[in-house]
């Protein structure tokens, strides 16, 4: 299954289980109600910026619209089985370290950011979590909420996604960074959530 399948299923499946019509996520996300229609039909792809938007409107955390099925719970994770995914229009490349842990929530991810690229995110609201930032390479500058963070290789910042957030590569090189991700109320697949319309 492709990626673009892949995001139409759950992107799909997320919002039927959580009773929402097409206007109702249109409203929460602030993406228009065409564009999720194009999505769930596979007839776009999304940006990072729009899968923020739209995870934040469902209240899940963006690897839950880039995963089929909860993963197998197990140790060790090869390189090999680390899921990665690339925004269509930036670039940006997003790999799954380590899919989230249903009960605790903590997952890694490993974020390379093209130079001069941004992304940026919107409030997670009653949904958030807390994360932590990790910069292995280049040059990175983080708005959150009102503070700007300037980071440096090397450099590690904590903060959530309860405002919003911005990510900015500021050098002429790709940045890279891993990030440390706590859903403190774990993390349910959409298998695992009831369809409230039943």
């Amino acid at each position: 299954m492709s990626i673009d399948e892949i995001i139409a299923q759950r992107l799909w499946q997320l919002r039927k289980n959580k009773g929402l019509s097409l206007e109702q996520l249109a409203e929460l996300s602030a993406v228009s109600k065409a564009m999720i229609s194009k999505i769930e039909r596979q007839e776009s792809s999304p940006s990072a910026t729009l899968l923020g938007k739209l995870a934040a409107g469902l209240g899940v955390s963006v690897t839950q619209l880039l995963s089929e099925t909860q993963p197998a719970a197990k140790n060790l994770w090869r390189r090999e089985e680390q899921n990665s995914w690339q925004d269509p229009d930036i670039g940006y490349l997003r790999r799954q370290v380590m899919p989230p842990e249903p009960l605790n929530g903590l997952e890694m991810v490993e974020i390379t950011l093209p130079p001069k690229a941004r992304v940026s995110y919107p409030s997670w609201g009653h949904a958030s979590y807390q994360q932590q930032l990790w910069l292995q390479e280049g040059e990175l500058s983080v708005d959150y909420g009102e503070s700007r963070y300037a980071l440096n290789a090397g450099d590690a910042l904590r903060f959530g996604v309860d405002v919003a957030v911005t990510y900015a590569n500021t050098g002429n090189v790709p940045c890279r960074y891993l990030l440390v991700i706590h859903h403190p109320q774990g993390v349910l697949y959409a298998q695992d959530q009831p369809d409230k319309r039943q």
